[in-house]
């Protein structure tokens, strides 16, 4: 498929409007525009439309509005009973926005499963960009002084629009999942996107919304008072669960 026959392309002003998401393809599911930049205005205006960037070196940028979407209700997050047992065992410690270029760095190494990664050398800058301007947060999980896993994405009104996660120890991703759904739970956000549905998000409770269903949220959300404090670089209490 020739990306640039068949989607609008977006040109280099970052405050022009992205195509309309009912305009995605089916196949591949939910592409949507190619080309344009990754500033942070222009990704933030995506977000805020539900749409978001994923492509790989070599690639124009691409971006996306899938369909179904794949979201957590923070307050709805499952907790297995092993995840349970080994993070009361105090093995782990948490920490917020203390290390968001090395958990960024951790989300782009190769997993054992694929070939290459689409976090680009440019992607790591433009999200950088962003955690510096106070959007773009991580959460770290650390074991024997050492990170361990973590989770980075962006907050924008009562939504957390989550980009990766990784682990170094069995477990760490999903505490750094759990973690966050409960810090954001506490605060009032009403939604974790996912973005596309796997079996393991499933069995941390995800859940499949349509387009309009999750665009409705949207609306509903994403322009929800937060407090901004909740984000300040801090060790977090690591409570058992």
């Amino acid at each position: 498929m020739s990306v640039q026959r068949v989607l609008p392309q977006l040109g280099a002003d970052p405050h022009a409007p992205f195509p309309p998401t009912s305009r995605a393809l089916e196949a591949p599911n939910g592409l949507l525009a190619w080309g344009g930049g990754l500033e942070p205005e222009r990704l933030l205006a995506a977000y805020r439309h539900g749409i978001f960037p994923w492509y790989s070196e070599g690639q124009p940028i691409l971006w996306w509005s899938p369909a179904p979407r794949c979201v957590i209700r923070p307050e709805r997050v499952h907790v297995s009973k092993r995840t349970r047992r080994r993070f009361n065992s105090g093995c782990f410690t948490l920490s917020l926005n203390t290390a968001f270029e090395a958990v960024i760095a951790g989300c782009a190494e190769p997993r054992a499963d694929e070939e290459g990664t689409w976090i680009t050398a440019a992607m790591v800058d433009a999200y950088t960009a962003l955690h510096r301007l106070g959007h773009a947060h991580s959460l770290e999980v650390w074991a024997d002084g050492e990170l361990a896993g973590g989770i980075y994405g962006l907050a924008i009104g009562g939504v957390f629009f989550g980009e990766s996660m990784f682990s170094r120890r069995s477990d760490a991703s999903k505490v750094a999942l759990i973690a966050l759904c409960r810090l954001i739970a506490a605060q009032g956000y009403g939604l974790l996107d996912c973005q596309v549905e796997n079996a393991h998000l499933k069995r941390m409770g995800a859940e499949a919304l349509s387009r309009a269903a999750f665009e409705a949220e949207l609306a509903r959300l994403l322009d929800a008072a937060t407090d901004p404090g909740l984000w300040r670089a801090a060790p977090m209490k690591t409570e058992r669960w």
